[in-house]
């Protein structure tokens, strides 16, 4: 049985050089944009710590981690390593991660398309806030969400 490609966006020019440098950047000074923090994990090939602005869902008394791109390198990073920090100014704090079985994420991906979507939504393929669980569920696959203990 062959594998499917995992889902994987690359971002454009002006999320790179212009949008995730400046949230990244007032995030390093202390100001969260809308939840934002850096996360830091390490490289699981080399072994030094990488960055990368990323969204803070909240969702009943836990916090979360989704990948709205897919599979990227923080999410391969943060699998072989299961641990990292959330960084707002100097705070840094660290946590331990798991990630979640598809059938789990439905109620995360909207509360996070509820909050996000404005930034996201083009990732998800037309599915939004207020689409049915089966829709979530198709594309769950595509965005790894994990939670984060210990921050």
């Amino acid at each position: 049985m062959a594998r499917m490609a995992e889902h994987y966006q690359r971002p454009g020019w002006f999320t790179t050089n212009v949008f995730n440098r400046v949230v990244a950047a007032l995030t390093r000074l202390g100001v969260s944009v809308y939840g934002s923090r850096v996360l830091e994990v390490k490289g699981r090939k080399s072994g030094e710590w990488r960055q990368t602005p990323v969204n803070l869902l909240r969702y009943q008394g836990a916090e979360y981690l989704v990948a709205p791109r897919g599979h990227t390198q923080w999410v391969k990073n943060l699998r072989a390593s299961g641990q990292g920090r959330l960084r707002v100014g100097r705070r840094r704090q660290p946590f331990s991660a798991v990630e979640l079985a598809d059938d789990e994420k439905p109620p995360l991906l909207r509360a996070y398309l509820k909050k996000w979507k404005f930034e996201v939504g083009v990732f998800f393929g037309g599915v939004g806030p207020d689409s049915s669980d089966e829709d979530l569920l198709r594309v769950a696959q595509d965005h790894p969400i994990f939670r984060l203990t210990g921050t």
